[in-house]
């Protein structure tokens, strides 16, 4: 897929970082974002991780500059979709959001296009539905995770009707961006989620519970565990609401308790404590370096 130009459908956390990664391996880059603003302040964070990196002697300066090169801002569809070989997908949590933008990206884009989504938890099958019967075997989920430049895994995620010429399609990219490749059935939650989330319910059960600090539970997971981050650090490094989607999403695929949010994670969400992003959430932010 060396030739092959990627549309990214949202500049945010996760939309910026994949555009980063796929113009850093060579691919040409579309950021759409239909707020231009939004988009052009993706495109300045993505400048930024380059320089960095190379401050830091990762990359040259001249590499730098040629993946700028690469990409492009657009806030409008038309002119980008028509142009790209794969579309992913990294807009807000929502499937209603989803589907529609899936929709306009099926109208528009060439019929080779591949559309990938990058959910952390929605059913692949259910958003191919919103594209036509023959676009379906073409429609993917590909889930990267967070920091995108530095995490290596990739979830693909395979629909009722994704074929397997989408999936080594999909195999093949990861390869050029340096992830790993795990395949989840489409299920809730696919892998990841379905093993974290318990962790992180656990965990706030315990802090609202008092059985210990927010302090106390992440240290102790982290040191005794060996775990980089404890699990309400996580938490708020992901973003409360995304949690709470996410836990919502596999209580109503599986009814079990141990994927029910916490009354505490409702709570912080409704009074939009959020975590990392907002400032607040287990902890206030900017908070104190760990010894």
């Amino acid at each position: 897929m060396s030739s092959n130009t990627v549309l990214v459908c949202g500049a945010g956390l996760m939309g910026h970082g994949i555009a980063q990664v796929c113009a850093v391996s060579g691919h040409d880059v579309f950021l759409y974002e239909p707020d231009r603003a939004r988009a052009e302040a993706g495109l300045s964070r993505i400048a930024g991780n380059l320089e960095r990196a190379v401050s830091k002697g990762r990359m040259s300066a001249d590499d730098r500059a040629a993946a700028l090169r690469r990409i492009r801002i657009a806030d409008a569809l038309g002119g980008a979709v028509a142009q790209c070989d794969l579309a992913v997908e990294a807009v807000f949590e929502d499937e209603a959001v989803k589907r529609s933008l899936f929709s306009e990206l099926d109208q528009r884009a060439p019929e080779h296009t591949i559309l990938a989504s990058n959910t952390s938890s929605i059913s692949i099958t259910r958003l191919a539905a919103a594209v036509r019967p023959a676009r379906r075997e073409r429609f993917v989920g590909m889930h990267f995770f967070s920091p995108v430049p530095v995490m290596p895994l990739i979830e693909l995620v395979r629909g009722a009707e994704t074929s397997d010429e989408t999936e080594a399609a999909i195999r093949d990219l990861a390869s050029e961006l340096g992830k790993q490749v795990i395949v989840s059935k489409d299920r809730p939650g696919f892998i990841v989620n379905r093993v974290l989330m318990p962790y992180l319910v656990e965990a706030m059960r315990a802090c609202e519970e008092g059985l210990g600090t927010p302090e106390d539970i992440d240290t102790g997971v982290r040191l005794g565990l060996n775990h980089p981050m404890g699990p309400l650090e996580l938490a708020d490094f992901i973003g409360l609401d995304v949690c709470l989607h996410v836990m919502e999403v596999l209580y109503a695929g599986f009814h079990e308790p141990q994927f029910a949010p916490p009354p505490i994670l409702r709570q912080l969400v409704d009074a939009g404590y959020l975590g990392q992003k907002t400032g607040r959430g287990f902890y206030a932010y900017p908070r104190e370096a760990k010894a």
